[in-house]
């Protein structure tokens, strides 16, 4: 696999195109279900206004839906946005809270939190510390997260996981546990 990414980043970078590949690191595994998730404070942004995101606080009102990205404004990360987006309010009804985790500075993610998440959910740092808790590293020595989704329920455990570089499948998931978790 490691060939053919660097014969994809070789023809990007001969043909003068912007074209970017990401990729899981081979020794990333998500937590498991069941496994406790790691407490955590961090800078967020919602609407374009900076706050800080308590992990153990917004659990208080309700399951989380913990959403790790790889990168502000890119093909997947911008459709995945947009999708969660469009399932804010069924998220709301079922009493969970969505919120995007990435490595991008907290500039990127207010403008972000606008442009993509249409001011419906919050995006938050994802510092070195979270990454590695979560287990959600993109590469050895990379600030950049796979893309991996977590239901986080009301007594800090993981109940849900969906791992995949493509954006499909992450809300539809999400939202089909978080609606089991209401009903149960």
């Amino acid at each position: 696999m490691k060939k053919w990414i660097l014969i994809l980043l070789s023809v990007a970078i001969v043909g003068g195109g912007a074209f970017v590949y990401y990729t899981r690191s081979d020794s990333a595994e998500p937590l498991a279900i069941g496994a406790n998730a790691p407490d955590f404070t961090t800078t967020g942004a919602l609407a374009g206004e900076e706050f800080q995101f308590s992990l153990a606080d917004k659990l208080k009102d309700g399951p989380v839906v913990l959403y790790f990205f790889p990168k502000v404004f890119t093909e997947g990360c911008t459709i995945e946005a947009n999708m969660f987006a469009d399932a804010t309010a069924e998220f709301t009804a079922a009493g969970a809270t969505v919120i995007g985790m990435s490595g991008d500075d907290i500039e990127g993610l207010k403008k972000f939190s606008v442009a993509e998440c249409r001011d419906k959910f919050a995006v938050a740092r994802a510092d070195d510390k979270i990454i590695a808790d979560y287990q959600v590293r993109m590469a050895p020595g990379l600030a950049m997260t796979n893309r991996t989704s977590y239901v986080i329920d009301q007594q800090g455990k993981i109940v849900f996981v969906h791992s995949a570089t493509q954006p499909q499948g992450h809300v539809t998931g999400t939202l089909e546990k978080v609606k089991a978790l209401s009903k149960g």
